[in-house]
C-alpha cells in the first residue's frame, strides 16, 4: 500500500524521494514536518498529493504578518436571530494541514498551532475541541526573503518531528519536469487507500521491534547532544549551548520505527536511525555564539556525534 501511494503521489512530483517518505514518515508516525526551501520546488503540491491519495481532508492557510489566531483556529459568532454565540471552525479543523510560510506570522499565531500540535486539540472561547484523526500541520518556510518574518521559537521548532530542507531538482529530474509539463501533463491522482487502510498502516508501523541496544544506540546520540565530553566529544561543548529535548528521544524512536516500516522490515536496525537522525535532531540544537562564528552548524555536530557513537 505504501508503495502505491508514493506512486500516486510520483505523478505529479518528479524525483524528491526524501521529501515523499518524509511526509509518510510524519504521517505513520502521526508527526509534524517542517519544509525549508526555495520556491517551486513543489512543497505544496507534494501535500496536496498526499492527501487526495490517502483520501484525506487538506487545507491550506497562507501565513502573513497581519495573521490572527482565530483566523486559523475559527472564532465565536453572535447570531442576532437567536442572540446567542455559535462557533465557526477555522481551517485547522482538517486532516492535512499546510501552513505556508509559517515564518512570516507572529509569535501569537505561531503558538495558536502548539495545542492542536501537541494536544490534537483547539480551544475556542470556553470550548475545547478535537481535531479530526489523523492530523498533521505541513509548515513550510522560506529561506530566501527574510524581510518581514520571525524566527520560530525553540518551542515551536521543538513540536516538529521532522526538518526537511527541500533542494532543487536534479538536472534530468527538471528534464522530465518541463517534458510532462508542456507535452503529456500531469497525471491524476486517484485515491489508494481509505483511512481505514491508514490506521492499520500507522498500527503496524507502531508495532515494528525497535531491541534495547538500538534505544540505547538512539539515548546515547541525544545525550551525546547534551553532554558532548562524556563522549570524548571535547571539541563540541564549546559550540552547544542546550542539547535536543527528551521529545526529540521519543520523535527518533519514532520515526526510526517508521523508516524500517518503509524499507520494508518489522525491526529497526542502525541504519534507519542514521538516515533519519539529521531530520529529527538538527533543528532542535540550540548553538553557541562560537558556533556562528566558527561557521559550525548543527548537520556538522550530528554529523560528528554519529561518527562517535558506535553503532550496536
Amino acid at each position: 500500500m505504501l508503495k502505491e501511494i508514493k506512486d500516486e503521489i510520483k505523478k505529479v512530483i518528479v524525483g524528491q524521494e526524501n521529501l515523499i517518505d518524509s511526509m509518510l514518515i510524519a504521517l505513520l508516525s502521526e508527526g509534524h514536518i517542517l519544509l525549508e526551501g526555495v520556491p517551486g520546488v513543489a512543497k505544496t503540491t507534494a501535500v496536496n498529493s498526499l492527501a487526495k491519495a490517502i483520501g484525506l481532508k487538506f487545507k491550506r492557510v497562507q501565513f502573513t504578518p497581519d495573521l490572527l489566531p482565530s483566523d486559523i483556529t475559527g472564532n465565536e459568532i453572535l447570531n442576532l436571530k437567536e442572540n446567542e454565540f455559535t462557533i465557526k471552525h477555522g481551517p485547522i479543523f482538517t486532516n492535512l494541514l499546510l501552513a505556508d510560510e509559517i515564518n512570516r506570522a507572529g509569535a501569537k499565531v505561531q503558538s495558536a498551532l502548539l495545542e492542536a500540535m501537541a494536544e490534537k486539540q483547539v480551544t475556542i472561547g470556553e470550548d475545547s475541541f478535537k481535531l479530526e484523526n489523523p492530523f498533521m500541520v505541513l509548515a513550510t518556510s522560506n529561506p530566501i526573503d527574510q524581510d518581514g518574518t520571525y524566527e520560530l521559537p525553540e518551542a515551536s521548532l521543538d513540536r516538529f518531528m521532522l526538518k526537511l530542507k527541500v533542494t532543487y531538482n536534479s538536472y534530468d529530474e527538471e528534464f522530465e519536469i518541463a517534458r510532462r509539463a508542456t507535452k503529456s501533463g500531469f497525471g491524476e491522482i486517484n485515491q489508494v487507500i481509505n483511512s481505514n487502510k491508514l490506521d492499520e498502516l500507522i498500527q503496524e508501523c507502531q508495532n515494528v521491534f525497535i531491541d534495547d541496544e538500538i534505544s540505547k544506540y538512539i539515548l546515547n546520540i541525544v545525550f551525546a547532544t547534551r553532554e558532548p565530553s562524556k563522549y570524548e566529544l571535547n571539541d563540541l561543548t564549546q559550540y552547544i549551548s542546550y542539547g535536543v529535548s527528551p521529545r526529540a528521544t521519543i520523535d527518533l524512536h519514532k520515526a526510526s520505527k517508521a523508516k524500517a516500516f518503509l524499507n520494508g522490515k518489522d525491526f529497526v536496525t542502525p541504519y534507519d536511525v542514521v538516515q533519519v537522525v539529521h531530520e529529527v535532531l538538527d533543528h532542535r540544537l540550540i548553538l553557541s555564539y562560537k558556533a556562528n562564528v566558527d561557521d559550525v552548524n548543527s548537520r556538522q555536530i550530528v554529523g560528528k556525534i554519529i561518527q562517535a557513537i558506535p553503532a550496536p
